[in-house]
């Protein structure tokens, strides 16, 4: 197991360089761009000299707006040597929702590519901000975004007017000397914040997580060990890099262990099997929905995974038949489950390669180390005993320096004690694993008895016909709430309503059998492929016509 570390982003990676100078660090499989440890830290430098030359200060904020395109990585690592802030904008976010960040998180610069699924994103800038196309490049004057000096365009078309040009930054960098580019880097500290990273925001407006160098390295730390992470091994990246899950889990692992990487710019099962076997990897990351559709692609049982070792699933509940699967079939017999948020940097628990495949298929494993976990009663918040469910906590070098500009939204998420408070529901066993049961705000009372949709669904996903299931509460007028089976099923099979309430009939007990089944053909995801139950909930008030129910006021 490694110590932790002392040292910031840049150090880090300067670190890496030095001991595996002409080793591969990062490989595209799409585009040409392959560089060594020793090129891609050198190639960071020129950036964050680039960045200063623009007129960039550190403590600055310089928004990404980008898939896994190796922009994306130069400008964290760039920006991280400079001691700049870099804010990660969602890849699917639309004008409303640029605009609120860019103002929120007092952005200074961004730089951005074309877009993304049929959204320009150079269309929404030039909305946001019409005084860009006349003005000089990099000297921006915005009033709606006083603090925005540069956009900065990363795309693969003619550099729209206004804007700087993504490869201008390395002809700037001459002009700024590196003697005075030294001093700068050297100033950076292991606890000064390095990214802002923006919450979905199920409640609200999205809030801007202040994290460090220190929490979200030595989470890569923790994360890459309990992996067995060497120099050797190969990461397949198929998450994406705005999301903790590929910044942390993946990118920090990485440069904390010497891992190369392959990105995977936009998630295709194909795509990513073909890289897999064609690059050697040794493991892949990836939500549930990802491997379920890597498993169920016609082409599955083409590829040779010999090569893998292991992975993180996490991201949202991994079913435990899809850990199994991918345990046998994709060789992966040392995958591992982490279990966190953002607001922890964002790991808490993780099981190991040492840990059974049982445990590793039916638990998030144990504290991190240097972390603290607990499990408190939702209503008085006092301490629950082993084999009690309760909301998940957590306190530790990990947890957020709080939310931007948000005092009370930070003072709400973590108490006078120091405690972060996750809204999920868990219970710890007497050997100090975790197990998630599901959200608070997903928990389903029906009739005042609790029913927990995680149950249902691990039940439901063991039925040969059934690919996926999302289970919901649905508004009742007669018992506040209902049971929603929402069921993909598995190509070429049928499955009626009937049988799906027969299964359920001899597994569970009455009360948890719904009272709607919905199949579908896929669920509304996140952009980094969390199911979004919220939407679900919506649209089957809608099919269901629950209108009424849902307007009843509760207490």
């Amino acid at each position: 197991m490694q110590k932790f570390t002392d040292l910031t982003l840049g150090e880090q990676l300067a670190l890496m360089a030095e001991k595996y100078p002409d080793d591969n660090m990062i490989n595209y499989t799409d585009r040409d761009y392959c560089r060594t440890w020793k090129e891609f830290n050198e190639e960071c430098e020129v950036i964050a000299r680039g960045f200063l030359a623009l007129g960039l200060k550190k403590g600055d904020h310089i928004s990404i707006w980008a898939t896994n395109v190796p922009a994306w990585l130069l400008t964290f690592f760039g920006s991280a040597k400079m001691g700049g802030v870099l804010v990660t904008v969602n890849t699917s976010y639309k004008h409303f929702e640029l605009e609120y960040q860019m103002r929120q998180s007092d952005t200074n610069a961004i730089v951005l590519i074309d877009g993304y699924k049929g959204t320009s994103y150079i269309d929404i800038i030039n909305e946001l901000c019409p005084e860009l196309k006349d003005s000089e490049p990099g000297k921006l004057d915005c009033p709606a975004f006083p603090c925005l000096k540069a956009v900065i365009y990363a795309g693969d078309e003619e550099c729209p007017a206004g804007m700087v040009k993504w490869d201008d930054l390395y002809t700037l960098a001459e002009s700024f000397p590196v003697e005075d580019y030294i001093p700068i880097r050297d100033s950076c500290k292991k606890d000064e914040i390095v990214n802002i990273q923006y919450t979905s925001g199920t409640t609200g407006y999205p809030k801007g997580v202040m994290l460090t160098h220190y929490s979200i390295l030595n989470n890569g730390v923790t994360i890459g060990d309990g992996m067995g992470f060497t120099h050797k091994d190969k990461l397949c990246i198929t998450v994406p890099f705005f999301h903790c899950f590929g910044m942390v889990l993946a990118l920090m692992s990485c440069i904390t262990h010497g891992t190369a990487f392959v990105p995977i710019d936009m998630f295709k099962a194909q795509k990513v099997m073909d890289a897999l076997v064609n690059e050697k990897c040794t493991a892949v990351h990836g939500v549930p929905t990802m491997f379920i559709a890597m498993l169920e692609h016609p082409d599955f049982d083409k590829y040779d995974f010999s090569n893998m070792r292991t992975g993180i699933m996490a991201g949202s509940p991994c079913p435990i038949k899809t850990m199994q699967d991918v345990v046998e079939k994709m060789h992966m017999t040392d995958i591992v489950i982490v279990f966190g948020q953002t607001e922890a940097s964002p790991g808490c628990t993780m099981t190991t390669t040492e840990d059974s495949t049982e445990i590793r298929c039916t638990t998030v494993g144990k504290a991190f180390p240097g972390v603290e976990c607990k499990i408190v009663d939702p209503q008085t918040g006092e301490d629950l005993p082993a084999g009690e469910i309760g909301e998940f906590c957590s306190r530790g070098y990990n947890t957020m320096k709080g939310y931007y500009k948000m005092p009370e939204a930070t003072a709400q998420a973590i108490d006078e004690d120091g405690w972060l408070h996750f809204g999920d529901l868990a219970v710890c066993d007497e050997n100090g694993y975790y197990k998630v049961t599901g959200r608070l705000k997903d928990m389903i009372i029906r009739g005042g008895e609790n029913i927990y949709p995680k149950e249902l669904e691990e039940c439901l996903y063991r039925h040969p016909k059934v690919k996926d299931v999302q289970v919901i509460g649905v508004p009742s007028k007669k018992y506040g709430e209902e049971i929603c089976a929402c069921v993909i099923v598995r190509e070429g099979e049928t499955l009626t309503e009937e049988e799906v309430k027969e299964y359920y009939k001899h597994e569970v007990a009455f009360f948890k059998i719904p009272r709607f089944v919905w199949f579908m053909d896929e669920f509304p995801m996140t952009p980094s492929g969390k199911i979004q139950k919220v939407v679900l909930r919506e649209m089957a008030v809608d099919k269901y016509e629950l209108h009424a129910a849902k307007d009843i006021e509760t207490a």
